[in-house]
């Protein structure tokens, strides 16, 4: 994922009058709450810090809500936090009183601006589960924080909270399913097993995994503005952050002066059987781009079918190989079956300029680039991932109100030549209707598959390629979004900013004018061009144990 940085510089955005008083506060609320975890820094604090230890300034800030934020240090992370940190403290289910509070990392990076608007801007991460502190220098190298402070709270159940509902059990099947067939019964058996596992040690510890929801999430975000006494923020979301986001503004929209969402699934229709339509419009963009490219056209003539024709034969025929995780180590036993060369396809594994090339190389007997792609996924970070939250979204807001058979319908209608061994499964959620059948959470459907109407100005990107949120999403989104601006960009797949230094020209632009951002640059937009492989290209194939 490329961290360009836009080289344009907007122009600070100055209150006037009782408007920008109000965002003055918000701003002193920040600047009050960051001087304060540096004195405690200094001090060597850890944990929850007494009201007596804060500024009579934060200690206002907290009184009269339920939520409070405490500074605090910043948590270890790869690269360190490029500013102040603490935690948000709020009920774990607000449906019952008096029940345990938990605590929500959030992190305070300056504006890199010297003059900076004083409406911040608050992200959403993706997954449900993932890592939103690990995703900070993406942001700051993309330009968000150029012009206002950013916001990043770490959801509920995730990495930096408390509790975090990692599932090591999860991470360690993960890890060894690379040498497994993946769509194989026996697979998911295992796969059922670990989550079980998973829920049985978080449940008797206590974890209430109905709370683990978007509507308890959203509340979360509403209570973390209250608490750092801001007048107005804009929210900036992508993939599960646009589903979050969405409900956010609908069920919270007081304070939301613009929300920006990248990679779009819109609460109203994320279901399984939706992955298979996603998983067909980013496809055939790609291979559309490849034919409108002379160079591309004319050396992979016909890449639906070539792509077809390796996942039936992988099916049929699974290739078990040896080969090295691309982070190196030794080589690893790895199993390529079409429901792994799906999935690989889908995520990415492999970059789409070298998509064309790679399913050529597998169509001659060269499987190297997604053997190792899949050999990837031998050596996962244990404990990083909150499968607590995407589980308990996925089961109470994804799965239910469809069947398995109409999973299995729409991967038909989408791709009619593979075998339905492949299209029972939805991509990137495999043997979901078993895992959530342990998992065991209510549905809550009825209040989450909703539309949000709104007039709050928004920008919606996508990015052609996404086989995962296919770009056609945000249109959906966008049409009861009133005040809404929709960005595609050409050639660039999940969650666009970060690569795109023209999304990230709009989304400034946008944050500076959010009724009438500056979309010229999407104009002259196309495609990199793709990787050709020489015709002649020598056969390297790893060692094949068993084909």
């Amino acid at each position: 994922m490329a961290r360009g940085v836009s080289p344009a510089r907007l122009a600070s955005v100055r209150g006037n009058g009782r408007s920008g008083r109000r965002r003055a506060r918000g701003r002193r609320a920040l600047t009050a709450v960051a001087l304060a975890a540096a004195a405690l820094a200094l001090l060597g604090a850890v944990g929850p810090t007494p009201s007596s230890a804060l500024s009579p300034g934060v200690r206002a800030t907290l009184s009269g809500s339920s939520a409070r934020f405490v500074p605090g240090l910043c948590p270890p992370t790869a690269e360190p936090v490029p500013g102040r940190c603490g935690f948000l403290e709020v009920p774990e289910d607000r449906a019952h009183h008096g029940g345990r509070t938990i605590r929500l990392a959030v992190a305070i990076i300056p504006a890199a601006s010297a003059t900076p608007a004083e409406d911040p801007v608050v992200f959403m991460e993706g997954g449900p589960g993932g890592d939103a502190f690990g995703n900070i220098p993406f942001l700051v190298a993309a330009g968000v924080n150029r012009d206002r402070d950013l916001i990043v709270m770490a959801q509920r159940g995730n990495l930096h909270s408390e509790p975090n509902l990692a599932c090591p059990e999860i991470d360690r099947f993960y890890a060894q399913a690379v040498g497994l067939p993946f769509d194989a019964p026996s697979t998911g058996e295992l796969l059922v097993r670990a989550t079980k596992e998973c829920r049985d040690r978080l449940t008797a510890d206590g974890v209430e995994l109905s709370a683990y929801n978007t509507t308890e999430n959203a509340a979360d975000f509403a209570d973390l503005r209250r608490a750092l006494d801001i007048d107005r923020w804009n929210v900036y979301g992508y993939s599960y952050g646009t589903d979050l986001a969405l409900t956010y503004l609908r069920l919270h929209p007081q304070g939301i002066r613009s929300v920006a969402i990248d990679s779009v699934a819109p609460p109203k229709v994320v279901n399984l059987p939706w992955t298979w339509d996603s998983a067909r419009e980013g496809l055939d963009a790609v291979f559309a781009a490849c034919e409108a490219q002379a160079d591309c056209k004319r050396r992979y003539p016909d890449l639906p079918q070539t792509l077809t024709e390796q996942v039936r034969r992988l099916e049929a025929h699974p290739l078990t190989v040896m080969a090295q995780p691309p982070g190196g180590g030794n080589p690893v036993k790895v199993v390529l079956d079409g429901g792994a060369l799906m999935d690989l396809v889908v995520a990415k594994a492999i970059p789409f300029v070298d998509l064309p090339t790679a399913l050529d190389e597998l169509a001659h007997g060269r499987p190297e680039r997604f053997a190792r792609a899949r050999a990837a996924g031998a050596a996962p970070v244990i404990g990083e991932f909150g499968y607590g939250l995407k589980e308990s979204v996925a089961c109470s807001e994804w799965v239910p109100g469809y069947s398995q058979a109409e999973v299995l319908e729409v991967g038909r209608r989408n791709f009619p030549g593979f075998p339905d061994t492949v299209l029972a499964q939805a991509p990137q959620l495999p043997f979901e209707y078993d895992v959530c059948r342990v998992w065991n959470v209510p549905d809550r459907t009825s209040v989450q598959r909703v539309d949000t109407v709104s007039d709050v100005p928004a920008l919606v990107i996508s990015g052609t390629f996404d086989s995962k949120t296919g770009a056609s999403w945000g249109q959906y989104a966008a049409r009861t979004l009133s005040r809404s601006t929709t960005v595609r960009i050409p050639g660039i797949g999940h969650w666009v900013v970060p690569q795109s230094c023209c999304a990230q020209t709009v989304l400034a632009s946008f944050l500076d004018r959010p009724t009438s951002p500056d979309r010229t640059c999407v104009t002259d937009l196309a495609p990199a061009p793709f990787t050709i492989a020489p015709e002649n290209a020598p056969e390297n194939a790893p060692e094949r144990e068993t084909e």
